[in-house]
């Protein structure tokens, strides 16, 4: 009848039955084979909702420590081992269920880094950084070109591709959604097949 109660009826109806599918979702799917690290398993997470087919076009994960403002060197490699190995396992785990084409993953951060090293033995935020994209529907292996570590602006890297171009393009080409105002002044060709 449309009533408060009805509705939160319905909610908590619709929460308990999106609990139990995740929950077969995730029972029986035991496989894949993911690293024991925050990262593994949040992606192996991810690999168990699209092989269920939970509905969702985006899916989105993080890994932290990269603010490596002091003793960076120890930290950085673990993390990046961490970020290899959970990728490599997702990757397989897609492929092995053949869903590899239907998926594509970008790793980014939202600050780059500076070259150089401050007094702490790590690195302050700067401007310029890696966006790492992940799937068989893209066009080439890499974009854009290696930044210079002495032709720098203020300390900071200079980018050569916008990541607005690499949003652009995911959204049009990839998700095939129109490109709000603010991206349009950003297309990008040529990054999917």
């Amino acid at each position: 009848d449309g009533s408060l109660a009805d509705f939160v009826s319905r909610s908590v109806s619709e929460a308990y039955a999106s609990a139990e599918q995740l929950s077969q979702a995730t029972a029986k799917d035991a496989s894949a084979r993911y690293p024991e690290n925050r990262l593994g398993q949040k992606l192996k997470l991810v690999s168990q909702l699209i092989k269920a087919d939970a509905g969702a076009r985006v899916y989105y994960t993080s890994q932290s420590g990269y603010d490596t403002h002091a003793g960076q060197l120890p930290g950085h490699g673990d993390l990046l081992g961490e970020l290899s190995s959970s990728l490599k396992a997702f990757m397989d785990d897609m492929k092995q269920s053949s869903l590899e084409d239907q998926i594509l993953v970008m790793c980014f951060s939202e600050f780059g880094r500076r070259v150089e090293e401050n007094d702490s033995l790590g690195t302050d935020h700067g401007t310029a950084g890696p966006v790492l994209l992940a799937g068989t529907h893209l066009a080439e292996r890499s974009y854009g070109q290696l930044p210079s570590l002495t032709d720098l602006d203020d300390g900071d890297l200079k980018f050569h591709l916008d990541f607005r171009q690499l949003y652009s393009a995911i959204l049009t080409g990839w998700l095939e959604l129109e490109l709000p105002q603010s991206l349009r002044g950003f297309r990008m060709d040529g990054l999917l097949k």
